[in-house]
């Protein structure tokens, strides 16, 4: 099957499967700065930094936005989440990147390229090294749990991290596709995992060996996994798969549940954001 013939097979019921619900409006904080920034020459290379009106380093929060790595979905589902952040004292950079609409390995060289813009960009000297968490919901949960693993990839392979970038001492997967190949044979998405892969495991098992958290473990960086009892766009099993199989090898991996659905997460007001702050008061 070609790759346009496994994007139009996806059809309306992959659109219903991962369309939010709602989209909060931020409450923006008085002193605040949002300012957009390019990382690459791309439409899509580029990401928002929100800059809390205090001074000096700031503990700092890479968000990643869902939508099953399709082009309908960009960085604005995170802009309700990184104004309540940033009202907290959080620098947040907000990325947008390639989605799966693109040839492989699109969707990943633009993340870790705008993770990697950390070092670089306009408030890099307001970034603290030290303390720095990557964020994710749903397909943005496997890109957040990819980019805390990405240093297990060997030489020459995809999204490496670029020299000096800091390793993230936190990871927060909101209802995440925590276990790629896992979600490619139960078609999660209507197919969103094999249009992202461009085949299932058996026809590109390298791609799946560098692309999926669990064939990465361990990281040695601490992750959380936010996951609500009755999604039913992402299912709770595919956090589950993740935690019990980091912890099996050592690693500090920790499963949040409560009781709700797939897009509390990205409201500010939810017992699901509630969770992602405390574990960013825990940890970062």
């Amino acid at each position: 099957m070609t790759r346009r013939r496994m994007l139009a097979g996806l059809g309306a019921s992959m659109l219903a499967a991962c369309s939010p619900r709602f989209s909060p409006k931020p409450k923006v904080s008085a002193g605040t700065t949002r300012h957009v920034e390019p990382y690459g020459d791309e439409r899509l290379q580029r990401g928002e930094w929100w800059l809390p009106e205090a001074g000096g380093l700031l503990p700092t929060v890479v968000l990643v936005h869902g939508g099953y790595w399709r082009p309908t979905y960009d960085r604005s589902l995170e802009d309700a989440v990184a104004a309540d952040l940033c009202s907290r004292g959080y620098l947040c950079w907000n990325i947008d990147y390639a989605a799966s609409d693109r040839l492989w390995p699109a969707t990943l060289d633009d993340v870790a390229a705008g993770y990697d813009h950390l070092v670089t960009g306009a408030f890099a000297d307001r970034v603290d090294r030290a303390r720095i968490a990557v964020v994710g919901h749903s397909a943005g949960g496997h890109l957040a749990l990819w980019l805390s693993s990405r240093h297990r990839i060997g030489q020459g392979g995809v999204g490496l991290p670029a020299s000096g970038s800091p390793r993230p001492r936190l990871c927060v997967a909101q209802a995440p596709i925590a276990a790629l190949a896992r979600g490619a044979r139960e078609g999660l998405g209507g197919g969103a995992v094999v249009a992202l892969m461009g085949g299932l495991p058996a026809d590109v098992p390298a791609r799946y060996a560098i692309a999926d958290p669990v064939a990465l473990l361990p990281t040695g960086v601490r992750t959380v996994l936010i996951h609500g009892t009755s999604d039913d766009t992402v299912p709770l099993s595919q956090s589950q798969a993740y935690v019990d199989d980091a912890t099996r090898v050592g690693d500090h991996s920790t499963l949040r549940s409560y009781r709700g659905g797939h897009f509390e997460h990205l409201d500010p007001t939810s017992e699901a954001v509630a969770l992602l702050r405390q574990a960013l008061v825990d940890q970062v």
